[in-house]
């Protein structure tokens, strides 16, 4: 892509409004654009980090068993009241239809996927199973802030699991947390997996996934030295106090933001919709169910927090819009031209800026954007390449087929 027909192009200023780094940052740098609190448009930018972000979570899901789906967003009232959630979950949407009748738009989707896996889960034969969808979801916030961290309409994963035991569930779950970790490394995070309230879900004990950020709304108690981590509103212990895992070293208190949860739904769903299904022994039982969460546009709100500096975004290689931003300099048209080519037949991700703008120019917007490596033609380059990473401050020479190599990973 050139960012002379880039849509949504890099802002001289951060947006006057902006209360977080993130919606300051995504705005002034051309991925979102903000309709109203809480929620945002995605640019052809914006759009290109979810989808990354959206790929490497399908990797994963799919990779223990997963079946993508696509639920509804619109919701009939008769669902949410058989479960009780109509009446009281608050930050439920609820829309009056010129029929006389009532909908939902869906905060989360137990009140669909139970029905639906109620067709498919007959014998003990169809358990395990998992179903997940990555699609958007409406909460009534009574104050949307932080940017796309909290938002009245935000994407997420969201994934239901069924088994014939809460052990079955417990096996699964231990699946899926290596997978959410192996997903949040892939993404440079490194996320602690933290005990909470079920909260409006399930009187269960709940865990959440949680990214260390100044922005996070959320107080853990974590131990540096292994994976003991608590969230301060259940925590028996308190900063300074040994930890409880491993007794090798003192809790530390820090902000967190989650960016992942699950929940242990236990047979409730399942009674709710009045599923059962033949047992080995030709008994009727009822399944036991999970449900597993991601906010996708939540988790590109944190990488942002996470990794920035004074001039701009510091994107991870696996969810950066663009591999490479090349930049052509005066006299360095042509090649910039060549390059630009050889970098698209090799499948590689490159958005040129063939701006007629200054060098400083297209240096700030370069490292506003955010892309982990700019590229530099000129005349002072002559038939060679100027490679500099985003993350650091000096810039190196290669020929172009050193570039192909060092952008393959060879």
């Amino acid at each position: 892509m050139k960012v002379s027909q880039l849509a949504f192009k890099p802002l001289k200023n951060p947006p006057a409004n902006a209360d977080t780094i993130n919606h300051a940052l995504l705005v002034q740098a051309g991925f979102v654009r903000q309709l109203m609190a809480g929620v945002y448009t995605y640019t052809p930018l914006g759009l290109r980090v979810l989808n990354k972000l959206r790929n490497v979570i399908r990797k994963q899901m799919d990779a223990i068993g997963g079946q993508e789906i696509l639920m509804p967003l619109l919701h009939p009232q008769a669902n949410w009241q058989i479960t009780g959630g109509w009446d009281s979950i608050d930050v439920l949407f609820k829309i009056n239809s010129r029929t006389g009748k009532q909908y939902a738009l869906g905060q989360s989707h137990e009140e669909v996927v139970t029905p639906l896996a109620k067709e498919i889960i007959q014998s003990y034969r169809d358990l395990p199973l998992a179903l997940y969808q990555i699609h958007w979801k409406f909460r009534d916030e009574l104050r949307a802030k932080s940017g796309i961290l909290r938002g009245r309409e935000f994407e997420m994963k969201d994934m239901y699991s069924f088994h014939e035991t809460p052990q079955d569930f417990e096996r699964f779950y231990q699946e899926v947390k290596q997978a959410y970790l192996r997903a949040y490394q892939a993404i440079d995070l490194i996320a602690k997996v933290t005990e909470a309230s079920g909260g409006s879900f399930t009187d269960k004990i709940s865990y959440e996934f949680m990214v260390l950020t100044d922005a996070g709304e959320d107080d853990i108690y974590y131990c540096p030295s292994c994976e003991f981590c608590v969230n301060s509103e259940i925590a028996k212990q308190k900063p300074g106090d040994s930890c409880p895992k491993c007794n090798q070293a003192k809790l530390k208190a820090a902000k967190a933001s989650e960016v992942g949860n699950v929940f242990d739904l236990g047979q409730k769903y399942a009674q709710d919709f009045d599923i059962t299904y033949t047992t080995q022994a030709g008994d009727q039982a009822r399944p036991f169910m999970g449900c597993y969460g991601w906010g996708t546009t939540r988790t590109m709100g944190v990488l942002v927090e996470k990794s920035h500096d004074d001039q701009g975004i510091i994107w991870p290689k696996q969810a950066a819009p663009f591999a490479v931003q090349l930049v052509s300099l005066q006299g360095g048209e042509t090649a910039a031209q060549k390059l630009y080519q050889q970098l698209q037949q090799q499948n590689i991700d490159v958005l040129w800026d063939d701006r007629d703008e200054s060098a400083g120019a297209k240096f700030a917007d370069a490292d506003l954007i955010g892309c982990p490596v700019r590229l530099v033609v000129s005349a002072k380059t002559k038939d060679k390449v100027e490679w500099k990473k985003r993350t650091q401050k000096n810039s190196k020479l290669f020929t172009p087929n050193q570039v192909f190599k060092k952008l393959q990973g060879k």
